[in-house]
């Protein structure tokens, strides 16, 4: 369903705000210029109160049929515009929390003149009405995604406007830049002091190097928000199921002495340096007659080329084989980054001097003796954020289309400063594009169609 246009705001929307199934407590929430009349036809105070008329803003009742019959005991808060999620007149009942009286409410809402809200519309009505940006409107879905401590962060800061602010002071600093370059444009024969002089450009040289170190914090942005994949990989009996067991800090994986135990894949999530991590446990590497091992090798290889990062398991006893080496420069080959893991140190250290192809990183573990596991993850957290990590207030890019806005708004101003000697005109139609790209990033010049695939990716109720 697409998200509604802004011309459908002045309606009346209501939706269940909490997951399916069943719970304590559940949500149905109305927002528009007919919440609290609908809330007020529908509900029974049980001290029999005249909610219209009492400045209270919580109520205990009933919220009853078209026969006044009491279809679940209920708490009504009423939110009166300003002063609401979406800047509109709000009521939220909360019942108990199962499909059979939820929808019983929602359809008693729906009866009396609201319609079903759209994904995300309650958020998007926020934006529309002022409350909130596009960029924390995002920041509203990554908070109900968050999977990790660190996400959750990531999504904080960003909801409370610390990109944001840094945004808006970019387009400041761009639009004080603006005016200048205009006045030259302007009044070129008049006795003014010099516009486009040595203070505006190195501040625009400054805004650059800003634009530049906040476009580095993306990729780090999008791994709190998205996780990434792990394959674990290697020969067959080198100990991966016990790598992943370790991992995991639970037997997960079975685990013999048996060559090829392994024949299918195993996924679990476990958090390295605040990033949620999809770790795969896969089949050992090997040319085999056996059609069950087979397919469990064959499905491997497609684990390890959907991954983001592999992690090539060596036995330590027996050394780099030919087969390791090949793994290794294959998934090179591919542009995997890879982190090699001697295993089984415990039995002996791995050897000193190994020609291994273009690897990212080399570990030392025991994975049953549960040693080197705090190395490996630092490994794997630096290679993944690059030194980066979220903290409380951290500026952060967290998608594409904003790193693409971001990316055209720098080249705009770098394309000025290589050409400041140039006709103003010019100047000034670099420092418009670069204006027209931080705005799609905010929200006051985003395209239709990026608002539209936002608020659609939203589930409905909120």
């Amino acid at each position: 369903m697409p998200a509604p246009s802004a011309t459908d705001t002045n309606d009346t929307i209501a939706a269940i705000s909490t997951p399916p199934g069943e719970g304590g407590v559940g949500i149905v929430r109305i927002s528009g210029p007919l919440a609290l009349t609908i809330a007020a036809r529908i509900f029974r105070s049980s001290h029999g109160r005249d909610i219209a008329a009492t400045p209270r803003r919580v109520f205990h009742g009933h919220v009853v049929d078209g026969n006044g019959r009491p279809l679940d005991e209920v708490l009504l808060h009423l939110m009166r515009a300003p002063h609401s999620y979406t800047c509109e007149d709000v009521a939220e009942i909360n019942g108990h929390g199962g499909a059979g009286p939820l929808n019983a409410i929602l359809e008693e809402t729906l009866r009396h003149g609201a319609r079903l809200a759209g994904p995300g519309e309650f958020t998007q009505r926020a934006f529309l009405n002022g409350r909130i940006d596009l960029v924390q409107a995002e920041a509203v879905i990554d908070q109900i995604r968050a999977r990790t401590r660190a996400g959750l962060q990531a999504a904080n800061a960003a909801a409370g406007g610390v990109l944001s602010k840094a945004i808006h002071a970019m387009r400041e600093r761009l639009m004080a830049a603006l005016a200048r370059v205009e006045a030259a444009v302007d009044f070129p024969e008049d006795d003014l002091p010099e516009l486009i002089d040595t203070e505006l450009l190195d501040g625009l040289r400054a805004t650059h190097r800003e634009m530049l170190e906040l476009l580095d914090t993306c990729e780090a942005g999008r791994l709190y928000r998205e996780g990434v994949a792990v394959a674990i990989a290697g020969r067959p009996n080198v100990g991966k199921s016990s790598l992943f067991n370790a991992l995991l800090r639970d037997a997960r994986a079975i685990v013999t002495a048996q060559a090829g135990t392994t024949r299918d894949r195993l996924e679990e999530y476990i958090t390295i340096a605040g990033v949620p991590v999809k770790l795969i446990d896969t089949a050992g590497l090997r040319e085999t007659a056996d059609e069950v091992e087979r397919i469990g090798v064959e499905r491997a290889r497609e684990a390890l080329l959907g991954a983001n990062l592999a992690l090539v398991v060596l036995d330590t006893t027996a050394g780099a084989t030919a087969e390791d080496l090949a793994l290794a420069a294959e998934l090179s080959a591919h542009e995997l980054p890879v982190v090699v893991v001697w295993n089984k140190a415990d039995l002996q250290p791995p050897p000193e001097e190994v020609a291994l192809p273009d690897i990212h990183g080399s570990v030392v573990v025991s994975a049953t003796a549960g040693t080197g596991l705090d190395a490996l993850e630092r490994c794997i957290g630096d290679l993944l954020l690059g030194g980066l990590q979220a903290s409380a207030g951290q500026v952060m890019l967290t998608r594409l289309h904003q790193k693409e806005s971001l990316r055209r708004a720098a080249d705009s101003v770098a394309r000025l400063l290589d050409n400041a000697g140039l006709s103003p005109e010019f100047l000034a139609a670099d420092l418009q594009e670069a204006l027209h790209a931080l705005g799609e990033i905010t929200g006051e010049t985003t395209p239709d169609d990026i608002l539209e695939m936002v608020f659609s990716s939203f589930c409905i109720g909120k």
